[in-house]
């Protein structure tokens, strides 16, 4: 098959066009990605389905897959690079064309196909590229998959196979928007703003939700790979703001806004307030668990703690374990565990029957948002959220940090905290290590710091239950902990 990948390649070169390159930092904990052309070229993307293929079959999966692209300039040319290396490994490719990851996960129920390979930088910035796989619906790769990929890839032990074949099918898009909108019809008058980021997500969204029978005024929905106004991302501030106006604007009873692949669903309520991802799930867990007796749930580290000492989720006896960051851990504990649902701070939400299949899906999330509303006719989304306890939250932060560097100075930022014993005037109450370092003091205020998963960042959350205050202190005393780590560069946003 191909040449063994090297990590060094220059452009316009005659070895960059005959020899495989991969960056090895491309394999993440549990999807892959990489600056395209930068740190892979085509013949990399063509190793990595060659290699994909030869772990399939290792496995002893059913060698078919699902393999579907998201609307960047660029990722048809990755997906046809992809497909060329699992059909050379001996893989039957059912292509599903442009799709956002819910629909090649739906697709692999849909069309009874066991493997899945979705091509997508999901919401990092132009440039980047990447692949979302799985083998067990609907879970996605984990660590040990991904570390054996890369194994096979990087040492060049793909193996070539007959029996490799390719599908072009039909209609997924319409099939997928059938399944979410069947039996659900929203009889409260809504009007929702669905907010696309001109990502893919505008070939799919306004149509979803108008036959929900709600009313719809797209926002960004013509699909625009060059993403003009900001990337399509609803945990980052630009776009939350342009998602508050367009409240205001048009008097809508809720934005909803969804990342460049899909799978992920933010709020702005009908006052215009952006309410993160997990304050969301704490309202959805308090609606699910008034209709499921002892309903458990699955939530990041960087979760409020709302779930923990809510008292409508106390009084309904729902249950709330925190587990690992990242869509392929929360998804894998919540089938791990049986649970009803999955939330993520970042705006993964996971449903398991009766509302979905067990995957993230920003679109069933924005159903059971919906469905909560008309289940509720008398309160808006802003009493809703007016009706948690207050906490005083910070968005997602993310200093660079180099992918070679960020684990081990997480490790030492870990051992740093674990010892201590006193923090922002109070003592240390816990220290919760399951993912970087979760310390919580005696008052309920809690900083997060983590290695990110999929880009060279470090992630910093802090929130307090007591004031903006000592949610800014913990955040300082956090900066000042890092300060001492030169490998640690400048934040995205701050507080």
């Amino acid at each position: 098959m191909l040449p063994t990948p090297v990590a060094d390649l220059a452009a316009n070169t005659l070895a960059y066009e005959i020899t495989p390159k991969v960056k090895p930092t491309g394999f993440r904990e549990y999807d892959a990605r990489w600056v395209f052309e930068k740190e892979i070229n085509l013949l990399g993307i063509q190793a990595l389905g060659a290699g994909l293929g030869t772990l399939i079959h290792e496995l002893g999966k059913r060698p078919e897959i699902v393999v579907g692209h998201d609307f960047r300039g660029y990722s048809t040319s990755i997906k046809q690079a992809l497909t060329v290396g699992l059909m050379g490994a001996g893989i039957t490719v059912h292509d599903i064309g442009l799709a956002l990851s819910p629909v090649a996960y739906f697709a692999q129920f849909d069309l009874d196909v066991p493997c899945v390979a979705m091509v997508t930088a999901s919401h990092n910035e132009n440039g980047w590229t990447g692949v979302k796989m799985g083998v067990d619906a609907p879970l996605t790769f984990g660590p040990d998959e991904m570390g054996r990929l890369k194994d096979i890839v990087l040492n060049g032990q793909y193996k070539a196979r007959e029996g490799g074949g390719y599908k072009w099918v039909e209609g997924m898009r319409e099939r997928y928007i059938a399944d979410i909108v069947k039996d659900v019809k929203i009889s409260r008058p809504l009007k929702v703003i669905a907010a696309c980021g001109n990502g893919t997500a505008g070939a799919y969204a306004p149509e979803a939700l108008s036959r929900m029978g709600v009313e719809v005024i797209p926002m960004d929905a013509e699909l625009d790979h060059t993403f003009p106004k900001y990337n399509p991302n609803p945990e980052d501030m630009k776009m939350l703001h342009e998602m508050e106006a367009a409240v205001k604007e048009h008097g809508a009873d809720v934005a909803l806004g969804f990342d460049g692949d899909g799978d992920r669903c933010g709020v702005v309520d009908n006052e215009g307030v952006e309410i993160f991802a997990d304050k969301i799930g704490v309202m959805l867990a308090r609606d699910l668990s008034s209709q499921h007796e002892k309903a458990t749930f699955v939530v990041d580290v960087k979760s409020t703690g709302l779930f923990m000492t809510d008292p409508v989720l106390i009084e309904n006896g729902a249950t709330t374990h925190y587990w690992k960051t990242g869509h392929s851990y929360i998804k894998r504990h919540t089938t791990d565990l049986d649970a009803l649902a999955g939330f993520e701070k970042s705006g993964h939400f996971f449903f398991r029957e009766p509302y979905g299949r067990g995957y993230d899906d920003g679109l069933v999330a924005a159903v059971t948002i919906l469905k909560m509303l008309d289940r509720n006719p008398d309160k808006s989304m802003a009493d809703l959220r007016r009706a948690l306890p207050t906490t005083y939250q910070s968005p997602t932060m993310s200093p660079h940090c180099d992918d070679d560097k960020k684990y081990g100075v997480v490790d030492r930022i870990v051992k740093q905290l674990e010892g201590k014993t006193e923090l922002i005037g109070q003592k240390v109450r816990d220290v919760n290590t399951v993912n970087g370092v979760r310390i919580t003091v005696e008052d309920g205020t809690w900083g997060l710091v983590r290695a990110s998963s999929n880009k060279p960042e470090l992630v910093v959350v802090v929130e307090s239950p007591v004031s903006e205050e000592n949610r800014n202190a913990m955040f300082h005393a956090i900066e000042e902990v890092m300060a001492g780590y030169p490998e640690i560069g400048e934040f995205n946003q701050k507080l």
